[in-house]
């Protein structure tokens, strides 16, 4: 298992709910550039992984280290704080506000975060150009399926997170946007340095990653290196 603090450690993750275990002593670690896949059966957990990486499930055990801080035990506004510092995240629906532009909805994290309304913009309108949306004054649902997932990306990526997670990105694409949100993902991560942590049930996705993880029964065991 890799070591390096900087990207992504996850460390005896333990979560159980209804006397069900979906997380048994999770040990995972990725390094800043890689990418990991998780794959597993519906219900198996994957996604309550990322829930929890982000904060937003407190774990009955373990700890978690992203972009070489500990999120695990931190408080609400400390959390909140590293989730924009360290974090980025993809959802498999966007999770975009429909009725605001690309450049808005790209630029929100900064202004969350206290920054001007000019850099925000500005830093998303390049950030768009560079992963291929259409920068305008088209509300982002009136955008294609491929187009929204884009900008989910990218301001998932405005903050320059340490981490990049993504919850099934490609599941309500059709099968070109598939292929273009895909290979955008393990770019962005590769050329901004950026740890990725992926879960889907698609093994074409799955497969374009460095390495990719299966998570059944509580227990994330590796795949091999693809």
């Amino acid at each position: 298992m890799r070591s390096d603090v900087s990207g992504l450690r996850v460390s005896g993750l333990c979560y159980q709910v209804g006397g069900r275990t979906l997380l048994d002593q999770v040990e995972l670690a990725v390094a800043p550039g890689e990418s990991v896949a998780v794959t597993g059966p519906s219900g198996s957990g994957k996604s309550t992984l990322l829930m929890c990486i982000l904060g937003l499930i407190k774990p009955q055990k373990g700890t978690i280290t992203a972009g070489g801080r500990e999120i695990t035990g931190l408080g609400s506004a400390q959390l909140a704080q590293a989730r924009r510092d360290s974090l980025g995240m993809v959802f498999q629906f966007g999770e975009l506000l429909p009725e605001l532009t690309p450049v808005e909805n790209v630029a929100l994290p900064v202004l969350l975060g206290g920054g001007s309304h000019q850099d925000a913009c500005l830093r998303a309108e390049n950030l768009l150009g560079e992963l291929g949306v259409p920068v305008g004054s088209t509300p982002t649902g009136l955008l294609s399926g491929g187009e929204r997932q884009r900008t989910a990306v990218a301001r998932a990526l405005i903050t320059e997170p340490a981490v990049l997670l993504a919850d099934e990105p490609t599941g309500a694409l059709d099968p070109e946007a598939k292929e273009g949100v895909a290979r955008l993902l393990f770019t962005a991560a590769r050329d901004r340095g950026c740890a990725l942590l992926l879960v889907t049930h698609d093994p074409s996705v799955a497969g374009q990653a460095d390495r990719r993880h299966e998570l059944q029964g509580g227990i994330l065991s590796e795949a091999g290196a693809l």
